[in-house]
């Protein structure tokens, strides 16, 4: 359950939502539900604020949480923000490109001189079972403050970061196709099952967006449809398939990256959805995720001028990150950027100041800045002048933490086993899944 979420009123927009989108994916003849008020947000402190006191963060969070933020420094805080890419196949194999990126050579020494929060996996990072195993076990034991958020793009289909070692189940659009929600949800329980064995515990699944422009460069067969309804039904399921296996699941990209033809890895999207349309076609599988308990939502790198009109990819918009996902969908988990080198939100600000902004906007989890040292100084440095207040900070830290609370790493951090691993990875039952998906959906 996701800490701070009106989960009832949620669930009810979410159902009427979904039954009036259910009918069409196109924005020309679904019908039109009348968009919720935003709440006001406040606006960002500019002067210095003071740490919390212990009867303030009394309301925030469990005891285990309010134990952990109150053991860590602030340069500790600020570090739990980061997900960066570390090079290497082991937890303690010296790489250049750790130290030409971090200034530390190894991965275990960059989380422990940032303090990381988490790290992200990729294809470069994949050998075998019992490295990946060894690797995951390796990085957590370098964190010493709370356990690591290790996190990977395992979409399955076009996107998938782990395919070296998992079972190719197929991707969400041939999953979308079978139109079985059930089928979806052991997708997903599969999917998380064979990473947590890995020792990852975080995927950045699934796809949230609705494929509206079928001519769509980034999402195309990422998503499970063009239907809006159907696609929150699926996000819905997934989510729930991937808190099924003990893993943590983000939709993404929010507010929608599915009506637009330019590819937010290389350029900057604008797409002219009005309030009213955003909320038929782009926000029921984002409202369906949250109701179905999503432990976070991914930010898109896309200008939405009818929704902020400055200009601002949504990553670095206070309007759509805190006004309408906090506010008005009332989402209070963890925030992630998309990440932070892609060159759809490195086009007005620094990456220093992109960092900062997202989290005045409200982001809590800031992934793979392009210059981890600068992101993280930058940051640093607003929190210590009062831009960033202390109190903005801690939010941040405590929805991380009650992220890992949830699924069970909060207080000890999880062991992986390449022999139990073994055992998971590639099942018969896996492989008789996807041969199960790929014939329904046809």
């Amino acid at each position: 359950m996701v800490r701070g979420i009106r989960t009832a009123g949620v669930l009810a927009i979410a159902t009427s939502l979904v039954a009036c989108a259910s009918s069409t994916g196109h924005a020309g003849s679904a019908t039109l539900v009348s968009p919720p008020a935003a709440k006001p947000s406040a606006t960002p402190s500019a002067t210095p604020s003071v740490t919390p006191s212990a009867e303030a963060l009394a309301g925030a969070g469990s005891g285990a949480v309010r134990r952990a933020l109150a053991r860590m420094s602030v340069e500790e805080k600020v570090g739990q923000l980061f997900m960066p890419v570390v090079h290497g196949a082991s937890a303690d194999s010296a790489s250049e490109g750790n130290k030409n990126a971090f200034g530390a050579s190894t991965p275990a020494q960059v989380v422990a001189k940032y303090h990381l929060g988490g790290v992200i996996l990729f294809p470069e990072n994949i050998k075998s079972v019992s490295q990946v195993v060894s690797l995951t076990n390796g990085l957590q034991k370098s964190s010493k403050g709370v356990p690591l958020i290790i996190g990977t793009d395992q979409e399955n289909g076009l996107v998938s970061r782990m395919s070296a070692l998992v079972t190719d189940l197929p991707g969400a659009s041939v999953i979308g196709a079978t139109r079985d929600t059930g089928l979806a949800r052991k997708a997903a329980e599969a999917t998380g099952a064979e990473l947590k064995a890995l020792g990852v515990n975080l995927d950045f699944a699934p796809v949230a967006d609705v494929n509206i422009d079928p001519r769509n460069p980034v999402i195309g067969k990422r998503a499970f449809g063009d239907n809006p309804g159907r696609v929150a039904q699926m996000v819905a399921a997934s989510v729930k398939g991937f808190h099924d296996a003990g893993v943590a699941s983000t939709a993404k990209h929010f507010p929608g990256h599915g009506d637009t033809r330019t590819d937010s890895h290389t350029g900057l999207p604008v797409i002219k959805h009005t309030r009213t349309q955003w909320t038929r076609l782009d926000a029921p599988p984002f409202k369906a995720a949250i109701g179905a308990g999503v432990d976070a939502i991914m930010s898109a790198h896309i200008v939405m001028p009818r929704l902020d009109s400055s200009g601002d990819p949504a990553t670095l918009s206070k309007p759509i990150l805190t006004g309408l996902l906090r506010d008005t969908l009332g989402f209070d988990g963890v925030i992630s950027t998309d990440a932070l080198n892609m060159e759809g939100v490195r086009k007005k600000y620094d990456d220093g100041e992109v960092a900062v902004r997202a989290v005045l906007a409200g982001a809590d989890l800031l992934l793979m800045p392009p210059n981890l040292p600068k992101a993280h100084s930058a940051v640093l440095s607003a929190v210590k002048s009062g831009r960033i207040s202390r109190q903005r900070l801690d939010q941040s830290v405590t929805r991380l933490l009650e992220l890992r609370e949830k699924r069970g790493f909060l207080e000890a951090a999880p062991v992986a086993s390449a022999a139990a691993a073994a055992k998971v990875l590639r099942s018969a039952e896996h492989r008789k899944l996807a041969a199960t998906i790929e014939t329904q959906s046809r």
